[in-house]
């Protein structure tokens, strides 16, 4: 299936711009990017993706950089140790300074929800160690609701917004996405800490298959379910009633991890006039939510008539 080269790939490409722009776009693996969106005429192209480290069993990988999904979920399975971590101050420092020696005047960073991890205070102390202006933007979100608006802030400088304009437009897209997820069990979240007020909801209700949103920054419960079956099929179901809410082209990016079939299947169902987007989860949040996940990011449209 051409899950890459479906309405969203092709209509976010957008005008070609008279010149390069001269502000550089920069976000963390979190955001999820499909392969197509960040190769040549990609939404995403050009953006610098900075690698989030996973660590298994006390060795460090970096997302992007090493072949992780395999070993972590041999991990997973065997129940060994696995923790992530935020880029580092320094990594970001580096990569501002390389993309100012690269021409760049401005750059728009954009990073996963600061509630759900330290990247984004990271990439706060790096903005204040360069001589160009950084406009450090917290998505609030995750995956591809945070992907989306990264591909939103780099589609609005190609159509010739200011950095300001662009970081603007990032914020307001993520505000309005929404992260819908199904997860196997909550072990993996109750592990890193990434559940809050979901801990006291389900409290020992660990049979129960959860469906879980992020709302506000963070990971809430959402409705509880009584078997798998049915938690994909409400997840479905929630997913059509949030896209009836959006306007033609709206993105329903489906992220899976060790269950690509049940992913394709639910991205068939999307409703006529959504743009379908097949990704796999990344590293660093598989580390989370464990094998068997099933998450759907849904967001307006990349491109407006007016920047």
């Amino acid at each position: 299936m051409a899950w890459f080269d479906r309405r969203a790939g092709r209509a976010a490409v957008g005008r070609e711009p008279a010149a390069e722009p001269t502000t550089a776009v920069v976000t963390d693996s979190a955001a999820a990017f499909p392969p197509a969106w960040v190769m040549g005429g990609g939404p995403a192209e050009n953006v610098a993706v900075v690698p989030m480290p996973v660590i298994i069993s006390g060795r460090h990988y970096g997302e992007g950089a090493d072949n992780l999904l395999e070993p972590l979920a041999v991990a997973l399975a065997e129940g060994a140790e696995v923790r992530t971590s935020r880029p580092s101050p320094g990594h970001f420092q580096s990569v501002y300074r390389r993309l100012e020696r690269e021409g760049a005047k401005e750059i728009v960073s954009i990073h996963l929800s600061g509630r759900l991890s330290g990247t984004v205070d990271a990439a706060r102390w790096a903005a204040r160690t360069v001589s160009i202006p950084v406009h450090v933007v917290d998505s609030g979100t995750v995956g591809m609701a945070q992907g989306c608006g990264v591909a939103a802030a780099a589609l609005a400088l190609r159509a010739g917004a200011t950095a300001s304009e662009a970081a603007d437009r990032a914020a307001v897209l993520c505000a309005g996405t929404s992260v819908l997820f199904y997860v196997p069990s909550l072990e993996q979240l109750r592990r890193g800490g990434r559940i809050g007020a979901a801990a006291g909801f389900f409290g020992a209700l660990l049979a129960v298959k959860p469906l879980l949103v992020v709302r506000d920054g963070a990971i809430e419960p959402l409705e509880k379910v009584r078997t798998a079956a049915r938690a994909r099929q409400r997840l479905e179901e929630l997913v059509r009633e949030d896209l009836h809410r959006r306007p033609s082209g709206s993105v329903a990016a489906y992220h899976y991890f060790g269950n690509r079939s049940q992913a394709e299947v639910a991205a068939e169902r999307a409703p006529d006039g959504a743009d379908a987007v097949l990704t796999p989860l990344p590293a660093v949040l598989a580390a989370h939510t464990g094998l068997g996940v099933l998450a759907v990011a849904l967001s307006d449209p990349l491109l407006t008539q007016r920047v």
